[in-house]
């Protein structure tokens, strides 16, 4: 097999001994910015820098960018640290004795502190440009996410909490700053993971098998930007049953929810539809000359709002697709339809995890790279694997495209019926809290609430949970629990859209019932170790395990060949191979986990894949 990039020295002799497409593979012996050493680097831990960290504008649906006058500051970049003992308020004006490189979590080696806290307090020094606070524009201050508790203070003063290590917030902070000079930001952090029964996915203090290392503070971009006094918050674009319209729905910060909105849609550059009214009610945008999104082609109509008139105008771009996606019957059976034609849903897991970044990948080409290799394996579906992803990786599936069916991230497993109710409550507010931000994201076709019954307390709480999902959303599809026969409180509760088997190596092959299609949610897991190419100092899960890369294509080959001979007669609707990297001590992936060993040939798994989707679509 060939390699697309080209690699050089001794790791790629190695790779092609093996019989690895390798990629280019830097030194492994590199150090990070700090002079840390990485556990594993992958190609892009050099990159890395405090003077470039993940620079990109990080929310693209609600975007204020402009080349010519630029309309946010990223605080990405290095800030005074300090772990400290205990949820104490910081005290201000004093300079912390650490540094840390944001948005990495603390645990990661991009970070430069490389160890674990519950508790510690992040401090910034900001000069906010005076054209900010110019024709009394007010200034928000921006975070993707803070694993898992975050209080914010802008010069001593408190402006933000937020609870809920998985989604994002902002704060209005104009009233706090000081007439002139450097703003003080200082964030205080709690992030339990062990003990603690809120949403942690698979992070552990001590990981090991299927649970990986904790990433704990801010984990995501931290940015300012000036905005009028009444600004749009959130605009959502649902796509109309027919498929030649847009719902516009705004969400406004300030007292402004009867002023003008006007919205304008563009199909490469031309308006195609527009529509106007007060920001508090949903706009309807007809489409001229309609184009569904799908992945064979993911076409985006591009956005142009604005707010409000005069200079106290707030202009923000945004994006969508086109389309629907439903269960109808087809041939007398329950079958996922993506813009009223059948289709099968050929998934990755995905667990978004790096050597380097952990839950942050090293740079936004990193962030592409899982996506866009997925895409070139022939799959048409990632499985967000009990996690949420940066705005910026559904802006990449959305556009590469890629379906994505969105894990909840879990609540701890193994102790479900001694879970409190302040647990409960806590959960299902972060599963509305998840949804209500990510429900406008075109690549994100179904949410799945329940793993294999991780942290479900009850049986009956996966119908519950699939119900408020429905109710925040009814327009995606509901899988109430992914591998209903596994695990944490077996049993199959009737609930939602889909039938879900795990069935390893499998796949297994479910049939739909009268109300649901059907999917295998996890199959495969094939095992190879490539030295070299290991995180350290961690047993390895063996499960799966093949003896070389040829039993690993062969393998995945006849995996997915039961799939396409005997899933087109069941009925059923998709299928989750387990998955596209090895994560620490699971070496079951496409990839290795430092992105640099292409374990599989591209070519034989794109085309059984290609063709098992087609013989899905007869």
């Amino acid at each position: 097999m060939t390699s697309k990039i080209k690699a050089s020295g001794l790791g790629a002799c190695i790779a092609l001994a093996l019989g690895f497409a390798p990629m280019a593979m830097a030194d492994q012996a590199a150090t990070s910015w700090s002079g840390k050493t990485p556990p594993l680097a992958t190609p892009w831990t050099a990159e890395v820098s405090p003077t470039n960290a993940l620079p990109e504008y990080p929310r693209p649906q609600l975007a204020r960018p402009s080349l010519e006058s630029p309309r946010w500051m990223s605080l990405n970049g290095l800030w005074e640290f300090a772990a400290t003992t205990g949820a104490t308020k910081p005290a201000f004006g004093q300079t912390l004795k650490d540094k840390v490189l944001v948005p990495y979590p603390i645990e990661s080696v991009l970070s430069g502190v490389q160890k674990h806290s519950d508790d510690m307090v992040y401090r910034r020094l900001v000069d906010v440009p005076a054209d900010f606070t110019a024709k009394g524009q007010h200034v928000r201050l921006n975070f993707g996410a803070v694993a898992q508790d975050a209080t914010v203070y802008v010069n001593g003063k408190e402006v933000a909490r937020h609870t809920g290590g998985y989604t994002s917030f902002g704060a209005d902070i104009t009233s706090a700053l000081r007439p002139g000079g450097q703003q003080e930001i200082v964030v205080a952090v709690n992030a339990p993971v062990d003990g603690a029964d809120v949403m942690v996915g698979k992070q552990r203090l001590k990981p090991e098998g299927i649970f990986y290392t904790a990433a704990s503070g801010i984990w995501q971009s931290v940015w300012i930007e000036p905005v009028p006094a009444v600004s749009l918050a959130k605009l959502r674009f649902t796509p109309a049953k027919t498929l030649d319209a847009f719902t516009v729905d705004a969400t406004v910060q300030g007292a402004g929810k009867d002023a003008p909105l006007h919205v304008t849609a563009y199909a490469d550059g031309k308006a195609v539809g527009e529509a106007t009214g007060p920001a508090g009610k949903p706009l309807r945008i007809a489409i001229a000359n309609p184009r569904t999104w799908s992945p064979d082609d993911p076409f985006l109509y591009t956005f142009k709002a604005t707010l409000g008139q005069g200079e106290q105008r707030d202009e923000v771009t945004s994006y969508a697709g086109l389309r629907t996606i439903a269960i109808e019957k087809v041939d007398g059976r329950n079958r996922i339809v993506l813009n009223g034609k059948p289709t099968f849903l050929l998934a990755t897991l995905d667990q978004g995890y790096w050597p380097d970044g952990l839950h942050t990948a090293p740079t936004d080409a990193a962030l592409k790279f899982d996506v866009q290799k997925t895409k070139d394996f022939g799959f048409n579906t990632i499985r967000k694997h009990i996690k949420v992803e940066p705005a910026r990786w559904y802006y990449w599936t959305d556009r590469i495209g890629l379906m994505v069916w969105q894990d909840m991230p879990s609540l701890p497993n193994g102790h479900n019926e001694k879970l409190s109710e302040a647990a409960k409550a806590g959960f299902r507010k972060d599963v509305t809290s998840i949804v209500e931000q990510l429900k406008g994201e075109t690549s994100i076709i179904g949410w799945i609430p329940f793993n294999e019954g991780w942290g479900q307390w009850s049986i009956g709480a996966a119908g519950e949970l699939a119900a408020q999902i429905k109710k925040l959303d009814p327009t995606r599809i509901v899988n109430a629990r992914s591998g209903y026969n596994c695990c944490d409180t077996k049993g199959d509760v009737h609930a939602g859209d889909i039938i879900d088997v795990h069935d390893y190596q499998g796949p297994g092959l479910p049939e739909p019932d009268a109300t649901r299609a059907s999917m295998d949610g996890e199959h495969g897991g094939l095992t190879l170790n490539v030295d070299g190419h290991l995180w350290p100092n961690t047993a390895i899960n063996p499960y799966g395990a093949v003896k070389d890369v040829a039993a690993l294509n062969d393998g995945y080959v006849a995996n997915t060949a039961v799939l396409r001979d005997k899933g087109p007669g069941v009925g059923m609707s998709g299928s989750v191979y387990t998955q596209i990297t090895d994560v620490e001590g699971e070496h079951n992936g496409l990839y290795t986990y430092d992105r640099k060993v292409e374990k599989v040939d591209e070519k034989r798994v794109k085309a059984i894949n290609e063709a098992t989707i087609k013989a899905f679509a007869r």
